[in-house]
């Protein structure tokens, strides 16, 4: 599929950018260490196949489908509201990519770009107990269903901090991009 093939667009803004050479959260978190400055980015380079040049997950078979990572800033930006804080740092999540502007959580599954960089957006990106401690109490549970998605990097290029062009297969709402998505409950005796 190319960029080209993906018929919705959307202006969105990158407004940030991570890349860990190694995990910053192993055992237990060093309040020190979970603030990741070294981290920060103003520009990743993607690979096809491969991921993020730098980061921990990039290259690893293990990730293969899920090494670069996406969460829209207006989670973090609801979270705060509802739970009666200041703002909240996005990098602290540990994600790859901070959008403003995308329904990030309606990617899941769903091919798209950033910037001409072709993504498979794969799984939900789980929020870590870390979150309590990294962002503030009750960001484990609040952050549930609206974390972001694990991407497979299917094309090559250069993300930047500032605006951007995403294109997806699929409409979103940029409207609900800080809301949750709450997996379907099944009834006992169905698939």
């Amino acid at each position: 599929m190319s960029d080209g093939e993906l018929p919705y667009r959307y202006d969105v803004e990158v407004v940030g950018l991570l890349a860990s050479p190694g995990h910053r959260w192993d055992g237990r978190p060093d309040p020190a260490l979970a603030d990741g400055a070294a981290d920060r980015r103003d520009r990743l380079e993607v690979r096809a196949g491969f991921g993020i040049v730098g980061d921990r997950y990039a290259g690893r078979p293990a990730h293969r489908d899920a090494s670069v990572t996406v969460i829209a800033v207006e989670a973090l930006e609801a979270l705060a509201a509802e739970l009666g804080s200041g703002p909240l740092d996005p990098l602290a999540t540990r994600r790859n990519v901070v959008l403003r502007g995308a329904e990030v959580e309606a990617l899941r599954g769903q091919p798209f770009s950033l910037d001409g960089v072709l993504l498979a957006g794969g799984r939900p990106a789980n929020p870590c107990a870390w979150l309590d401690l990294a962002l503030l109490p009750g960001a484990h549970r609040g952050l549930r269903g609206r974390a972001g998605i694990r991407c497979a990097a299917r094309g090559d290029g250069v993300w930047v901090l500032g605006p951007a062009v995403l294109r997806s297969a699929v409409p979103l709402d940029p409207a609900r991009a800080g809301e949750p998505v709450r997996p379907a409950l099944r009834r006992l005796g169905q698939p």
